[in-house]
């Protein structure tokens, strides 16, 4: 065993954690305060901008630690042909989505607080929130599948 996999295990599960968690916080706990008015506009800035960064960090984050596990776990055919190998490919196509949902509604939200307005740019970054959050989930789920070692 490579001495190096516990160290980017850590590391792939640490900013999973965060990042993930961070993503269902605003999309359950920060963005309905803010449809409806009830939050600070330089608040709830300050946390997009947070969350943004959490999820540009863990973007490398993610290539380096996921792609030295891809590269000591898997080749190319086991990755394409086996269900641990579309697994780890589902939560790649999950990781990119989730990415990209953030980084559209951040813009969105962001844009609008610079504006001075709060209820419209939340609502504008809702659905990317939200889906963002559900995919979070099916992220989730998807890695206790690949953590499990009963199933494949």
């Amino acid at each position: 065993m490579n001495a190096l996999n516990p160290v980017m295990w850590s590391v792939h599960v640490g900013f999973a954690v965060l990042w993930t968690g961070g993503v269902l916080f605003v999309a359950l706990a920060v963005l309905p305060p803010a449809l409806r008015g009830e939050i600070d506009g330089s608040a709830l800035g300050s946390i997009v901008d947070r969350l943004r960064w959490i999820t540009r960090i863990a973007a490398v984050a993610f290539l380096a630690s996921g792609g030295h596990m891809a590269g000591t776990l898997y080749t190319f055919d086991s990755l394409t042909g086996s269900a641990r190998g579309h697994l780890v490919l589902t939560m790649i196509a999950l990781w990119f989505l989730i990415t990209g949902l953030v980084e559209v509604g951040s813009g969105k939200l962001t844009s609008g607080l610079d504006a001075g307005k709060l209820r419209e740019p939340a609502r504008d970054a809702k659905p990317f929130f939200y889906g963002a959050a559900g995919l979070s989930v099916a992220l989730i789920i998807t890695a206790g599948l690949l953590a499990s070692p009963t199933l494949f």
